[in-house]
């Protein structure tokens, strides 16, 4: 079933991963996935269900993948719980596509309306019509109501909505001990919190057991019908002495798609997850680095403190793969505080957040591009980059990154289940052992 809303901040995340600790706790394997870019709810999810969260973003990888991916997430589990994001129409520019109710579409599945009852009572039978009739291809299969401020409060929503023939699956009451701490993209994730981060899942999990109907959730789960595609597996090939490819981790380099290692490992790969928070030293026999997205303006401190690693990286002689974070790494300096000096730039926090999906075009050969070569990504940070020559990549209105023989790093956030190569690429570049010694 999919976890939709009317719009943003309605309570998706708290009633998707609610629901997913809350099936967990009953017995039942439970297969998390998010609509669309987003790294961060995954993180909660995965803690949720106890298995990694799966990103379904047509965009960046082409409606045919949606359903693959997903039955392969889901494999040797009873029942998928999908968040969506944003409004449950919105889109890619004044389109759908990329919604909640695209992918809803191409899941064939049911959906779950969660509607902020707060400051309304009868106008939510309104709203859940509008919702459940603007597209008759989308199923709208009932209503959570969240923020309810009474027992007389839910009455008159139940009410209403019983008239307009749609079912209550759950009513959550206001309670801010549920919230979760936020900063400047989003949720705080999941891998920095630990502890705190799991509390606070198993308090999501306790509120949805108490206040939706589970077994109800669960047969409209069950009316979703079987999907007539086959299970996606990432291409299998062979790579010379099984070379190592260190991905960065850590409290600062949260963001990665689950795919992204698995496509790795099929590409004839050994994976090492480093930290640059705390490890000195690159993993032992390391041909290749993946350093992808997170918050290193939180611990730039901390980063630059370690100058062991960054020197490292300074001087690694492999292919470099670098996105967002990846790239803020990798310029000489990131709010004044030294990074690795890879790429020759400087990065700073800003006030400003660039968002949005990108249709690129690479300029150049690099160890993951090809000149003349077509790329789809998502942007979303608040810091801005400045180096000289020619950008890496160019869309429409805009352009990113930078580029030579040994680094690919830019803002762009690529999903490589869409483009397999890219991994194939870092892999079969990877510098042997013997090369880095």
């Amino acid at each position: 079933m999919v976890i939709a809303a009317p719009s943003s901040g309605s309570g998706k995340t708290t009633v998707a991963t609610g629901l997913m600790a809350a099936l967990r706790a009953r017995g039942l394997r439970v297969s998390p996935h998010k609509v669309g870019p987003d790294y961060i709810d995954p993180g909660y999810h995965a803690l949720a269900a106890g298995r990694p969260g799966r990103n379904l973003d047509p965009w960046l990888v082409g409606e045919s993948l949606v359903a693959p991916l997903f039955l392969h997430g889901a494999a040797g589990c009873d029942v998928a719980v999908v968040e969506g994001v944003m409004g449950l129409f919105d889109g890619k520019g004044v389109t759908d596509f990329a919604s909640t109710a695209h992918v809803a579409r191409l899941l064939d599945a049911p959906v779950v309306l969660v509607v902020d009852a707060a400051r309304q009572s009868r106008s939510v039978a309104a709203v859940v019509h509008g919702f459940a009739t603007f597209d008759p291809r989308v199923r709208v299969g009932g209503v959570v109501l969240n923020r309810v401020g009474s027992d007389r409060h839910e009455e008159l929503c139940r009410a209403a909505l019983a008239a307009a023939g749609v079912a209550v699956l759950g009513a959550i009451r206001r309670d801010d001990a549920v919230s979760t701490p936020s900063r400047h993209l989003g949720l705080v994730p999941a891998a920095e919190r630990e502890a705190e981060a799991v509390a606070a899942v198993d308090r999501l999990g306790a509120l949805v057991s108490r206040s939706c109907d589970l077994d109800a959730l669960l047969r409209l789960a069950r009316s979703a019908p079987a999907l007539d595609a086959s299970a996606w597996e990432p291409p299998h090939r062979e790579a010379r002495g099984r070379p190592v490819v260190a991905v960065a981790g850590g409290a600062a380099f949260t963001f990665g798609y689950a795919e992204h290692v698995e496509l790795l490992r099929a590409a004839g790969a050994e994976v090492a997850v480093f930290d640059p928070l705390r490890d000195e030293r690159l993993p032992g026999g390391t041909g290749a680095l993946v350093i992808g997205g997170g918050f290193p303006e939180v611990y730039a401190a901390e980063l630059a403190a370690n100058e062991p690693l960054r020197e490292q990286v300074a001087a690694f002689p492999g292919p470099i793969a670098a996105e967002c974070a990846g790239l803020l790494y990798l310029c000489d300096e990131l709010d004044g505080r030294r990074m690795c000096g890879r790429v020759p730039g400087r990065a700073r926090m800003t006030s400003r957040l660039t968002l949005g999906y990108r249709d690129a075009v690479a300029l150049r050969r690099t160890p993951l591009t090809r000149a003349g070569e077509r790329l789809r990504g998502h942007e979303f940070h608040r810091t801005a980059t400045e180096y000289a020559g020619e950008p890496l990549f160019r869309w429409d209105g805009g352009h990113d990154g930078y580029g030579d023989p040994g680094v690919t790093a830019s803002y762009l956030h690529l999903h490589w289940a869409g483009a397999p190569h890219l991994a194939q690429r870092l892999v079969s570049s990877s510098r042997s052992p013997s090369v880095l010694r």
